[in-house]
């Protein structure tokens, strides 16, 4: 019989693969051999530079294929001065394996892809194990997860659900899945006037009454008071610049942006048009201009608990011997793009040491989550 495929050894190797974004740096490539040899039809779906990984055992366009989702690019070093252990070495001490990456998410993509090889080996499902692994969640996004779905419509290609490895739980093994996300919008919002000398203020149209009384009374403004599976949503100001080094000029410009991290009440669209309208009321009549650039970069969405949610939780029970929160608090992750092609919740490691200097992930809590994703992918096709 195959030995089975440690996770934390291919953690290691794959931490070993200097893939900060957008670099590949060896990691897909590791990847494919390993999934190759074990039977997995592998396509490399690169787009626009950006490195993805598209695999499948069994059938296309099965009517029962799960999926795994997780990216291999991880975020830059910071000062390498600062970090103790190589950050490209997988060093295993203190029963931990340390660097970059070692717990976004390399040891959540290494958990799934041996808890896959090792499933479709010993007990062939009737069905098909997918996995869906991108180079660019680190990165701006566009041309990673996205890709990987825009290529799977067009080729026919499709799972019926999907979890993704990212580190769900904030201080214990087990202890939490997300089953959403907020959504996420920035506004980088210009106010535009007249520059004028700071004596003569009736000469000048000053921007900064303006764009601070706007800002003022969006911050101040509830935007709701949460629901049934969300915190509040949240507006925070992030930045405000004029550039004016002269005290005795006013301005001609000022800028500044902010963010809301939004729940199943609103939509971007909704805020969007709140935002402006907003605007539109504080520079009426100021002879001030107040203009709006507004990004999207994920919707909210909610996998309410039912079947797939069922059997992650059970998962998790039977091998962390706790019982898991439904969440959906957090950031963003790849799940706000695989929602739209079939349902999907979160679950992974103890995100502690996630983005840090001598980043990590606990030994055993690798181990456990190899069995979690087994045990889901022996339940789903038993």
């Amino acid at each position: 019989m195959t030995e089975p495929v440690c996770p934390v050894a291919l953690t290691r190797d794959l931490i070993r693969c200097p893939s900060v974004t957008p670099q590949e740096g060896g990691a897909l490539v590791l990847l494919e051999g390993v999934l190759g040899r074990a039977g997995f039809e592998c396509v490399r779906v690169d787009r626009n530079g950006t490195p993805n990984l598209f695999a499948r055992w069994g059938a296309k366009g099965h009517p029962r294929s799960f999926g795994f989702n997780g990216h291999t690019d991880v975020v830059p070093l910071g000062n390498p001065a600062d970090w103790t252990r190589g950050p490209f070495e997988g060093e295993l001490a203190e029963g931990r394996i340390w660097g970059r990456g070692a717990c976004d998410m390399k040891s959540g993509v290494a958990a799934f892809a041996a808890a896959a090889v090792d499933f479709v080996r010993d007990t062939p499902p009737d069905g098909a194990v997918i996995l869906a692994i991108t180079g660019d969640e680190e990165g701006p996004g566009h041309d990673g997860t996205i890709a990987i779905l825009d290529w799977m419509e067009a080729q026919g290609e499709a799972m019926t659900a999907c979890l993704v490895g990212e580190p769900t739980c904030p201080d214990r093994m087990g202890e939490m899945i997300k089953i959403g996300r907020r959504g996420s919008l920035t506004a980088h919002v210009v106010a535009r006037g007249v520059q004028g000398h700071a004596a003569y203020p009736h000469r000048a149209k000053n921007p900064l009454p303006v764009l601070v009384a706007y800002l003022d009374a969006i911050a101040r403004h509830s935007l709701d008071q949460g629901s049934a599976h969300f915190d509040p949503s949240t507006l925070a100001l992030t930045t405000i610049d004029v550039g004016n080094p002269a005290s005795n000029v006013i301005p001609a410009r000022a800028k500044a942006t902010l963010n809301i991290r939004f729940n199943d009440l609103h939509s971007g669209a909704s805020l969007s048009d709140w935002l402006r309208d907003q605007a539109a009321r504080h520079s009426a009549g100021s002879g001030v201009a107040l203009d709006l650039e507004i990004i999207i970069s994920g919707e909210s969405f909610l996998t309410p608990p039912g079947p797939l949610v069922d059997l992650v939780a059970q998962a998790i029970e039977a091998e962390c011997a706790i019982t898991p929160v439904l969440s959906t608090s957090g950031g963003t992750s790849d799940a706000r793009f695989v929602k739209d092609h079939c349902p999907v919740v979160e679950f992974g490691l103890v995100g502690k040491s996630m983005h840090q200097v001598d980043e990590y992930a606990e030994l055993a809590d690798i181990h456990k989550l190899k069995a979690v994703y087994a045990r889901i992918l022996r339940q789903y096709f038993a």
